[in-house]
This record gives C-alpha cells, structure tokens and sequence, in this order.
C-alpha cells in the first residue's frame, strides 16, 4: 500500500499535560515495564509475557510502520524523556472505515490523566495536521477505564457493528468509538 500518511521526521508533540515522542533503542526496558503486565495483556494484541525480544520486535514493527506511512507510535511522558505509556495511529487500511488511535498506560502511571492528554493531543494533530476527518477507538465494553478516557477526549461509541480481535490472552469484542474533526 502507498504511503497514506507522511509522518514528517521526528514527531515530537506537546500539551495537555503529556509531552509524545517516538520512541528509541534506549526505551526498550521501558517498554518491558510498561507491557508486561496482565491488563495490557488483557486488552492489546501485544505478546504476553513481554520480555526484551518481544519489545525488540516491537520496536522494529513500530519503526516499519512509520517508514511506511501505516503506523505512529509515541511513547506518553511528562518530561519528553521517560516513558510512561504509548499513543497510536493506525493508518486506514481497506475495509477500515477510519484511521484508527489506540493507548496503553503503564500501571504505576495509571489514573493521573495521562491517557486522556495523550488522546487528545494526537487526535488534534491528527485532525489538524495530517487532515484525518475520522478517528476511531476499538475498546471492549468490560475495559470501563478506556471507554471513560474515549469518552472524556470526545470520542462517542457508534452502532457499527462489534468486531472481533485477537489479544494476548484470547479473543476481544470490541465497540467503535469516534471522532470527527470539526
């Protein structure tokens, strides 16, 4: 597939009490301590256990994605330097109506307003910047603290139909959640 989204080089972002930076080599024990863990498990495709060669391999796919215009992948701080989390953008692919946002927090980080100020911040850049019109959020009913953060950052659930995904630790439901530019 063509290039959809020319990310420009390096995107660094900041507002909303997050500062979003891709992420490095050096984050790789971070990421360890930030994935590795049985919510993540839970609710994302990431590998479970998440070891040095599952972020390793996670970095290059990351790193792939962007090169191909098909994915951005930040890491959340509050400094520009420590991870804290991740924030996504998939880009639209055949049979997605959308492009498509995704966040993880890391557990120690959780409940401090992180993933809202991650979300908001890409869902303007990608508004504004990149000229999406849509966005989309997957998340599975029984994961109450991220429909909370979609809906908290302006997202609302649609009546499209579920789809089913694939995690760590099984199969998921998921619901679509929205957002139009304005």
């Amino acid at each position: 597939m063509a290039n959809p989204h020319p990310f420009p080089s390096p995107v660094r972002l900041a507002g909303d009490g997050v500062r979003l930076r891709e992420w490095t080599d050096d984050d790789l024990p971070a990421m360890v301590e930030l994935f590795d863990e049985a919510e993540v498990a839970r609710w994302t495709p990431l590998a479970s256990p998440f070891d040095l060669a599952a972020a390793t391999a996670y970095l290059a796919r990351a790193h792939a994605g962007r090169a191909s215009g098909q994915r951005l992948q930040l890491a959340v701080t509050t400094d520009g330097r420590r991870p804290l989390g991740e924030v996504l953008l998939f880009a639209r692919e055949p049979g997605r109506p959308a492009d498509e946002l995704g966040y993880s927090i890391g557990v120690r980080h959780r409940r401090q307003g992180l993933a809202r100020g991650a979300l908001l911040l890409l869902t303007r850049y990608a508004h504004r910047e990149l000229g999406l019109p849509r966005l989309v959020l997957r998340i599975e009913p029984a994961n109450v603290a991220s429909e909370a953060v979609a809906r908290s950052a302006g997202f609302r659930r649609t009546a499209e139909p579920p789809m089913v995904h694939e995690t760590g630790s099984g199969q998921i439901v998921l619901h679509t959640w929205a957002h139009l530019a304005e």
